[in-house]
């Protein structure tokens, strides 16, 4: 299976002067966990990721008035459509990271995301099938 064939081609764009909160509000609205941040004066394209903005906040700093350039990835990996699944996960796991950035030649054409791939290989969930019922958890 290809990249393209797993990728979301519905990718959440933001600005290098988006603020911290600004941007996790976008990506919890979409459920995503990974923005591409456009910043044509800093070199073109970088990412985002929910990791940046938990590091930003464990160290103390106001996600009001921390903007997205400051903590935006930009020497990103980026993957091609037609890399296969394999190719993507061992980018991921030998850079350290869950979301790729694809490209084609225009730009952008969608992330990938480990999600995607685990979602890719894994069978569907069949808790039935298996005897299995859901976890409750009691707080």
């Amino acid at each position: 299976m290809l990249v393209r064939d797993a990728m979301s081609t519905v990718v959440l764009t933001i600005g290098p002067a988006h603020t911290l909160r600004q941007a996790a509000a976008l990506m919890s609205a979409r459920r995503v966990g990974a923005a591409i941040v456009l910043d044509p004066d800093a070199g073109g394209i970088g990412i985002l990721t929910e990791r940046d903005i938990l590091n930003s906040v464990g160290l103390g700093q106001d996600p009001d008035t921390e903007r997205t350039h400051a903590h935006t990835t930009g020497n990103v990996v980026f993957a091609a459509p037609t890399w296969t699944l394999e190719e993507a996960a061992r980018a991921m796991a030998h850079g350290g990271f869950r979301h790729l950035i694809v490209l084609d030649g225009n730009g952008p054409a969608g992330i990938v995301s480990v999600r995607d791939i685990i979602r890719c290989w894994a069978p569907p969930r069949q808790q039935a099938t298996l005897g299995l019922s859901p976890i409750q958890v009691k707080i």
